[in-house]
This record gives C-alpha cells, structure tokens and sequence, in this order.
C-alpha cells in the first residue's frame, strides 16, 4: 500500500480527469471571482503596503506574475504573497475546509499561470487538485486545529498550494512528493495573530511558500517520502492529542470531488466567518422589529467554543481588531444594520454608541459540533432582551447567508465583485468578472486583464 504523501503526490500529477468536471468547475470558478475581487478591494490596506515594500526591497530580477489589480511584475513567489495577503486583508475571502481555500490557492494558480501561460482550464483543474489534498489531510483530524492554535489556512493552504502548482509544473510523481514535504516544512500559522496583521500575511506565505517549495523540488531538492504521515512528520505534529488518522489509504481521490460536498461558502461581511451566523440573527430581528440600540438591555449569543476561540477581542479599538469580535459584530448590525467595509473602520469602531453597544454582549458556548463546518456548533442563535421586557429569540441559525448550503442568490457574486472593483482606475470591471466566469475557455491567463 502506497504511504499517504506518495498517494496524494500521485493525485497531484494525475487526478483521473483531463478536463475538470463541470460542476466543480464552476465552484472553483466561483473562487476565483470572489478571490479576485477581495485581492482588488484589499489592494492599499496597510499590511499589503507592508508586503510591497518588503518585496520591492529584495531587487528581485524575475518578472514572471503581476501583482493584482494592474501589470506591475514580480517573481511567482512574490506576487503570490502579495496577492496572498490582499485577498485576505479583509478577511472578505471564502470559506471551507476549516479556512480560506481560494485565499491561499487562488495566488499560487495564478501567479505559476502569468509564469507559465496555462489556459484557464488547467488553472481550474490546479485549483481542484489543491482544494481535494487539503481536503484529504484536513479531514483526517477529528479535533479543532483552531483550539490547538493552528490556522488551516497557513497550514493546509502551504501543501495545497504547492499541490496545486505542482500540477501546472507537470512534475513527476517523485518531484511532487518531494514538493509535498518540502510544503510541508514550510507550513506555520497561529490562530493568536487573529486580528492583526499577521492573519492575511499566513495567505500569502502559504501561497509563495507554496510555489517555492515546487521549484526546489523541480530544481532537485529533496524531502522524506513519508512526511505527511510520518509518526514525527506534519499531521503527527498539527496533532498533540494524538487522534489524527495517519495509517488509512487514501481512497477516491478524483472520483467522489469533496468539493461538491463542501464547496465554497462566500461572505457577505467582510469579518471573521465565525460571526456570520450570529449576524444575520442580528440583522434580522433588528429589521423585523425596527430596533434602534438604545432599545436593546442585552444580547445573548451562543456560539461554538471554536468559534469563540477565535473571536479573541471583546473590547476592539481599531477595524482590524474588530474583525474578530462577536461583540462589534453584533453593536454593527444594532447601529448601522449593517456590518460592510464601511463600518470596519477605526472611525466607526470608536463611536460612543458603538462602544455601549459591544457592552451588552454576552457570549455563551456548545459544545456540539457540524458535520458540514467542524469548527463550528452545530446552530448558532441570538436572544435580544429589551427594555420593554420583551425577549426576541432568532431560533437556531443553522447556517450563514452566502454559505455553500445556503447560497448567494442568483446576482450576489456579480454585486459584490463589482463593489470590490469598483474606483480602479483603467479596470474594465464588468468585462473582467464575464471572463473569470467563463474562465475555463480562457486559452492563455496572460490575456486576462487583472
């Protein structure tokens, strides 16, 4: 029997389709729009200036793949970390598998594509391939990676990156399991960077990390063939307590897509995924009943305990801070019925209001579990207690609006990529998103103009 690193590297050089399946195509597709829209509306926040100026800095030579939105060039590994983090930025990107797929695989495709002048149907079927490897290894722990302080997207999002640039190279068997090993020695991201900085940059570092471990495989450079499932190798490690399953094969890698199953959740507030459902209790109460805040004595949300884990700021300050606060979240959609790019501001996050407001939340945790979203609780729900004495319940919220189980309605994607598009001077907007919506009759990705 074939050890789970050589098995996926397999998988990575040949999935078992030449061309992609529809359907997971056009979730992939999906991604990509949504992925190039948040890179675009993330474009000037200060950690991708950081970002910038760090790889202006290095007096790189290369100029394989632009950076997003315009032609500026840089090497594949620098553009994917910068466009990496911009898509991240304000943590607007989509959701799965415990993370940000898109986030991380997005950059490394499209970076490696500029570079190598793939078609957009290889660039759909290298998404998929990294989607379906980090679906494989994420699903093989039955425990919160969130609780033990690991960020999927940093972890995951490395060897799923490098999977998927793997592919574009077309490397062998050998070299891909190399490639998947080295990823895997390059993977790192704490759930306590939350709320600063550091978040977004875990989507760019998985991305370049990504594309660079493929080249040193390509250049000869070697790892263990058994890293993945090694007892002091990367699951082993990801895992203290032990339980993940690193002995069973790997069974129907590129027939039954997991894809199709968890596919893409895409947000409709541009704050941590953890708060979503919450919030549309929120908002929905709030507009059936016309509240205003100086109504409301208390709010009661209960949450999954990894959910709360993650929502570390009950006193935020800043708009980077509140992105993960289940407190402003909730004062949001109380004072603005609205929770956008708007209200996560430092402005806004200060006004009196909005401070009492985040004082009236409390948070209560379950400890039960979604099979569909395995950090999450099974529902979410919200009580608001009023001064008249009135106690308005939002039920169990089972999942968020935008959520690959409760999608978009037909339009949503379109309106929310033109917002994020919208103001960039010389972008063809419009013309742009038509063109990542046929994305996989695009014969060359040089000729999207990004």
């Amino acid at each position: 029997m074939s050890g789970l690193t050589e098995s996926l590297a397999r998988f990575v050089v040949d999935p078992g389709w030449q061309r992609a399946p529809e359907a997971a195509a056009a979730i992939a597709k999906s991604g990509f729009i949504d992925t190039i829209a948040t890179m675009i509306a993330g474009r000037d926040e200060p950690v991708v200036r950081i970002v910038r100026e760090f790889v202006s800095q290095k007096k790189s030579a290369a100029r394989e793949a632009r950076i997003v939105p315009g032609n500026t060039l840089a090497s594949g590994a620098d553009a994917a970390l910068i466009n990496g983090t911009a898509a991240h930025a304000l943590d607007y990107d989509d959701v799965a598998l415990g993370g940000h797929p898109s986030a991380a695989l997005v950059p490394a495709v499209l970076a490696e594509g500029d570079h190598l002048g793939i078609s957009g149907a290889r660039a759909v079927t290298a998404y998929l391939v990294g989607y379906e490897v980090w679906a494989e290894l994420f699903a093989r722990e039955p425990e919160a990676y969130h609780v033990k302080g690991w960020h999927p997207t940093a972890v995951f999002g490395t060897v799923g990156a490098a999977a998927a640039a793997a592919h574009l190279h077309r490397l062998s068997p050998e070299q891909a399991q190399h490639a998947l090993a080295l990823a895997a020695s390059m993977a790192s991201g704490l759930v306590s960077n939350f709320g600063t900085m550091t978040k977004p940059l875990h989507a760019g570092r998985a991305a370049s990390c990504g594309i660079e471990a493929v080249r040193l495989a390509k250049a000869g450079l070697t790892a263990a063939p058994d890293t993945l499932e090694h007892h002091a190798g990367f699951l082993a490690a990801l895992s203290p307590g032990g339980k993940v399953d690193r002995a069973s094969a790997v069974a129907g890698l590129g027939q039954a897509l997991r894809i199709l199953d968890t596919g893409l959740s895409v947000k409709k507030y541009p704050i941590c995924y953890a708060t979503h459902r919450v919030i549309d209790g929120v908002l929905d109460l709030a507009t059936a009943h016309d509240l205003k805040p100086a109504q409301v004595n208390a709010v009661h949300a209960t949450v999954g305990a990894a959910q709360a884990s993650m929502l570390r700021n009950h006193a935020p300050v800043t708009g980077l801070e509140a992105k993960f606060s289940l407190e402003f979240a909730v004062a949001s959609a109380l004072v603005a019925r609205s929770v956008g790019r708007r209200e996560l501001s430092d402005e806004f996050v200060g006004r009196r209001e909005v401070r009492d407001a985040m004082t009236k939340v409390t948070t209560a945790t379950v400890d039960t579990h979604c099979p569909v979203e395995p950090i999450f609780a099974y529902t979410d729900r919200v009580v608001i207690e009023l001064a008249d004495g009135r106690k308005l319940d939002s039920g169990e919220i089972r999942f968020a609006r935008g959520n690959a189980k409760l999608p978009l309605k037909p339009g949503e994607l379109r309106t929310k990529f033109m917002d994020c598009a919208a103001g960039v001077e010389g972008l063809d907007a419009a013309a742009l998103y038509e063109r990542l919506d046929c994305l996989d009759a695009v014969e060359n990705l040089r000729t999207l103009t990004l």
